[in-house]
């Protein structure tokens, strides 16, 4: 069994490989870490959006997570698990000059290239710092919204990551997450292999279980606002399995789910966290 950091280190890797790619390249691939086909399985069309900057698309996202949460002008962002600064920049033109952008990514070569895409912009509000989801470089209750698109599945204690958004949001401060979970289980031979994991499927929690954990965190006013089935084509599992185990997966009915989950921390919250006060 891989450990945490065995999991942060191949995730590491396999992103910094997929920061040197071109949005097309990654678009061949399964969710951009190579060999699964000529598909785009999870990733939506960002090109009519305000603010979207063509050079910060890598295609990675599973939804448009600040489509579904009104931003305010003057407001701070989060953007968790940030790449090359796709979802940073859309909402940068939603909080206006007088906002702050703040996106977050423990790649250095994503770091890199969402720096070199800000500094070509000239986008002197937004900023990308190195750090993990787990331990977010931020202090306690600075940020008036955080966002995230398909990545919290990839980070290994998802209750600490809720924590941590819990604890640098405003008391009042809301959260809008697009994320890829399960309906039914995966076969253990999806389970285990590394592309699967990095390409945001075998991280994946149960529909159910990932709600309970941002409940749990203390956040209120959850919404569910979208969800879709997101189709892995026979020609990628069957890279893991055989004609038998996919029909029998086929059978089974199970889903991989992409979700847009939106929520608020309690006005007369503390700023450190859950149970702190």
């Amino acid at each position: 069994m891989s450990t945490a950091e065995d999991l942060k280190s191949m995730i590491r890797e396999k992103y910094t490989v997929i920061a040197t790619q071109s949005k097309d390249e990654n678009a061949t691939s399964c969710c951009g870490v190579g060999g699964c086909g000529d598909y785009t399985v999870f990733s939506e069309d960002y090109t009519a959006t305000e603010g979207y900057v063509p050079e910060a698309d890598l295609g990675l996202g599973c939804g448009l997570p600040l489509s579904s949460l009104r931003l305010r002008k003057g407001e701070t962002v989060l953007d968790l698990g940030s790449g090359a600064g796709n979802d940073a920049f859309v909402a940068r033109a939603a909080v206006g000059e007088e906002g702050h952008v703040i996106g977050v990514d423990f790649t250095e070569a994503m770091i890199e290239k969402a720096r070199a895409n800000a500094e070509r912009m000239g986008y002197a509000n937004v900023e990308f710092r190195h750090g993990d989801i787990e331990k977010l470089p931020v202090g306690p209750a600075r940020v008036d919204v955080v966002t995230s698109n398909c990545v919290l599945n990839l980070v290994p204690d998802k209750e600490k990551a809720f924590s941590e958004i819990f604890r640098v949001l405003k008391p009042g401060g809301r959260f809008v997450i697009s994320d890829v979970v399960l309906h039914g289980s995966l076969p253990e031979k999806i389970q285990t292999a590394a592309e699967m994991i990095a390409g945001c499927v075998s991280g994946a929690l149960q529909r159910s279980q990932y709600l309970s954990i941002i409940y749990r965190s203390g956040f209120e006013q959850l919404q569910l606002v979208k969800e879709r089935a997101i189709e892995l084509p026979d020609e990628i599992l069957l890279q893991y399995l055989n004609a038998d185990e996919l029909k029998q997966f086929r059978d089974s009915g199970a889903e991989v789910l992409s979700i847009t989950v939106t929520g608020e921390k309690p006005a007369g919250s503390c700023g450190c966290g859950t149970g702190c006060c």
